[in-house]
Order: C-alpha cells, then sequence, then structure tokens
C-alpha cells in the first residue's frame, strides 16, 4: 500500500512540476521575449504611432475643406418699396409710401461649400514640421523606453545569476565549516584541542549559516524581479553565465562617437528643437494674411431666401487687426523656447559625454579587478588546504581555518561581484553610447566565465 502510495503522488506531482519548473533561456532569448512582452515598450510603441497618424493627417492640410450643409427654415421677411414719383397718385387711392409686403413662410436650404487654402503665412508648413518633430520625439522616447528595459533585464538576468553564485559560495563555505566543527569536536575529545577553539568553530559555523539563509533570501527576491520583468510565472533560470571580457575595450572615443551619432535621448532632445521652430514659424504665421478661396451651391433654388445666392466663386483674405493675445510676444516666447532647445542639446551632449568616460572606466576597472581575483581564488584554496592540515597535525589553530575558510569565500564572491560588476557597467556603457542592442554580441565575446 505505501509503495502504491508513492507511486501515486509521484505520478500526481510530476506534472505539478513540470507546471511549476522555470523557463530556461539565454540572456539573447531573454531580451527577445523582453521587447515582446515589456508594457513600458508596448506603451511607447501606442505612443509612437499615435503621432504617426496624427503627422500623416497634417499632409492634406492643402487639401479644400469641403462642407455640406442642410437648414430647414421658419421666417419672416419684411419688405419696403418707395413710390418715388408714383406716390402722389397713390395717395389718391389710398395707398402708403413706401409700399410694405411682409412675407412668412418655411424654407430648406441644402448647401455644399468649399474653402481651399491658397495662402496660410507659414500655418500650413509649420503645422507639418511640428508633427513631424513629435514623430521623431515620439520615436526617440520608444528607444529610450527600449534601452531602459534592456539595462533593466541586464541587471535582473545576471543580478539573479550573481546570487546563485553567492549562494553556492554561501553553501560550500557551511559545508567546509560543519566538516570543520565536526572536527574539532573530535580533537577536543581526543584533548588535542581546548574547549575554546571548538567554539571558535561553532560560532563561525552559525555565521556561516546566517549568511547561507540571508543568500537563499536574496536569490528568491532576485527570482521575482526577472520573472516579473519576463512576465514568466513560473519563474526563470538563466543559462547564461556571468563573464568578463578579459582584453580591454575599444578606445572611449569610439564610444563617444557613437553616442553623439545615435543616442536617442540627443534624437529627442532635437526632436524638441524641431518642434520649437515649428513653434516660432506658426507663431509669425499668425501676423500674416491667409487668402482662400471658395465656392458655394445652393440645391433648392425655388425655395432659397432672396440674400442667397444660388451659387458662388471667389477669393477670400482674412488678417487679423488686432487681438487680445500680444502677437510679438508670443513670437518672443516661441524663440526663447527655440534657444532653451539648443541648450538642451548642448547640454545633453555634454552628459552623454562624461556618462560616457564614467562607464568606461567602471568597465576597466572591473575588467582588472576580476583578472586580479583569479590569483586571490588559486592562493585562498591553497591556504584552505595547507590550514586545514596544519590544524589535523597540531600546527594551527581553530581560528586559522576558519579564517582560510571565509577567505576563500570571500574571494570566490568577490570575483563573482566583479563580473556582474563588469556586465553593469557594460550595459550602461553601451546603453549611454546608444549601442545596448549590442549586449549579445558581447556576450558571445567573453572568454572568462563564473559556472
Amino acid at each position: 500500500m505505501r509503495i502504491g502510495a508513492a507511486m501515486l503522488l509521484g505520478l500526481v506531482a510530476s506534472p505539478l512540476a513540470a507546471q511549476t519548473a522555470p523557463v530556461a533561456l539565454t540572456f539573447d532569448g531573454a531580451q527577445s521575449q523582453l521587447l515582446d512582452r515589456s508594457d513600458a515598450i508596448a506603451a511607447s510603441d501606442a505612443n509612437m504611432r499615435s503621432k504617426e497618424a496624427q503627422e500623416g493627417a497634417t499632409r492634406t492640410l492643402r487639401r479644400p475643406d469641403v462642407d455640406v450643409e442642410a437648414q430647414l427654415l421658419e421666417y419672416q421677411k419684411t419688405l419696403y418699396l418707395p413710390l418715388g414719383s408714383l406716390a402722389p397718385v397713390a395717395q389718391e387711392f389710398g395707398i402708403a409710401d413706401p409700399l410694405r409686403f411682409q412675407q412668412r413662410r418655411s424654407s430648406t436650404r441644402p448647401i455644399i461649400s468649399a474653402t481651399l487654402p491658397i495662402y496660410a503665412g507659414g500655418q500650413i508648413s509649420g503645422t507639418q514640421a511640428g508633427a513631424r518633430a513629435q514623430v521623431a520625439q515620439a520615436r526617440a522616447d520608444r528607444d529610450i523606453a527600449a534601452n531602459e528595459q534592456i539595462v533593466q533585464l541586464v541587471r535582473a538576468y545576471f543580478g539573479q545569476q550573481l546570487a546563485e553564485r553567492a549562494l553556492g559560495v554561501r553553501r560550500d563555505v557551511l559545508t567546509g565549516l560543519d566538516r570543520h566543527v565536526e572536527d574539532a569536536v573530535k580533537l577536543e575529545r581526543e584533548r588535542f584541542i581546548s574547549h575554546a577553539q571548538r567554539l571558535q568553530a561553532e560560532v563561525a559555523r552559525d555565521d556561516a549559516r546566517a549568511e547561507y539563509e540571508k543568500a537563499i533570501g536574496d536569490l528568491s527576491t532576485a527570482n521575482a524581479a526577472l520573472a516579473g520583468l519576463l512576465r514568466e510565472p513560473e519563474g526563470v533560470r538563466p543559462t547564461t553565465p556571468l563573464f568578463v571580457i578579459s582584453r580591454p575595450l575599444p578606445p572611449i572615443e569610439t564610444f563617444r562617437a557613437a553616442a553623439f551619432a545615435s543616442h536617442p535621448q540627443i534624437a529627442r532632445l532635437e526632436a524638441l528643437e524641431g518642434q520649437a521652430k515649428a513653434g516660432v514659424t506658426l507663431q509669425q504665421a499668425k501676423q500674416r494674411p491667409t487668402v482662400y478661396g471658395f465656392t458655394q451651391y445652393n440645391f433648392d433654388r425655388r425655395n432659397t431666401l432672396l440674400t442667397d445666392p444660388d451659387w458662388a466663386v471667389g477669393l477670400g483674405v482674412r488678417y487679423k487687426l488686432f487681438s487680445g493675445l500680444g502677437r510679438r510676444q508670443s513670437v518672443d516666447a516661441a524663440r526663447a523656447t527655440e534657444e532653451q532647445a539648443r541648450a538642451g542639446i548642448r547640454e545633453g551632449r555634454t552628459q552623454i559625454g562624461i556618462g560616457v568616460a564614467k562607464a568606461w572606466n567602471d568597465v576597466e576597472t572591473a575588467r582588472r579587478r576580476y583578472l586580479l581575483l583569479d590569483s586571490a581564488i588559486a592562493s585562498s584554496t591553497e591556504n584552505l588546504r595547507l590550514q586545514t592540515l596544519s590544524y589535523r597535525e597540531q600546527q594551527a589553530t581553530s581560528l586559522d581555518v576558519v579564517d582560510a575558510q571565509l577567505g576563500l569565500g570571500r574571494a570566490r564572491i568577490q570575483r563573482a561581484q566583479a563580473a556582474n560588476d563588469y556586465i553593469q557597467a557594460l550595459a550602461q556603457l553601451l546603453n549611454v553610447s546608444g549601442m545596448i542592442d549590442e549586449m549579445p554580441r558581447y556576450v558571445a565575446e567573453a572568454d572568462k566565465v563564473i559556472p
């Protein structure tokens, strides 16, 4: 019965385990999934489509506006006709001067009219230029959102890898200290070491257990962050390890030139400048007259009003003589906005140049630190081996073994942290250089990995 129950539990649990297994993803696959599922990118895409549609609507501003209008009127019309020289004759017959005619009736007015802009003083071209600049800004905003999402993915993806490596190191340290405590208990029983030395080993083991429990919590938090970012409720198992490219990066000038050429933030600032220029054009256009052509056709000539023509074609000129809003001040304000946009571009280029320099230096610092820690781990491993042998031969104390064990664990974690620092700095460098989409290429070029 017990065997049958165990088999039944296994059959029931197997599908459940299969359903809750985390999804294994390389970094390249995780990036593709992020770009497909990110709501932030989807919102930016929708905004970009909206601006493109608005820009498309401005392309037909030079076409005529055609309106169809139908009115049902109940009206009264009074006419006065002077008799002039016939007035004396009319008075003899009791007719007053002037003659008064009054008519009351219902009428319909089905009219079609068209207006064609001929000269708008620059309002049409300014509107179209502003719409194009808004599209450029929306595209830059979309690129910025996508880049920021990839940077978050790098932080979460390799942050989980770092948490897993840290947990593994903490587990190894705890296992090593457990063995050390067992050895200490045996040696104390044999009266080769003091009770205080055995307590030192137990205190170190308890501290290592606390660090191990903390590492478990850190890994759980990292798992939740990556799973939420990729919209994977079952979790994600990263398969791309922490890495470092041992050779130096290309010169800093390469990344600075790329940043000035393709960083979406500069494109966004340039789009804002384009909108400011369009604003100047629109404000200046309000100071100029507008010329338009118009036509009108009445489909019901029988019931028309006396003042309504059957059809009409003509030209019109409109010029605003006075406005409650100061037009000259409006132009000055638009020009100041344009100058603000130019200053923003200059400041943006300066800040991006500073960001490139900082990120490039951070990458190089992390790379050198990682390479130095390779030899430190080899030395720490050998030191632990020697201290363990010396302790068993009563040539070293328990504290020496503990220090060696903790030193090896610390070096391993520091190396993993250096690799993660390298990756995060590299992502920042590529992001500020406008090349974050090339992150998978740098991952493929890695020659130092932490399994």
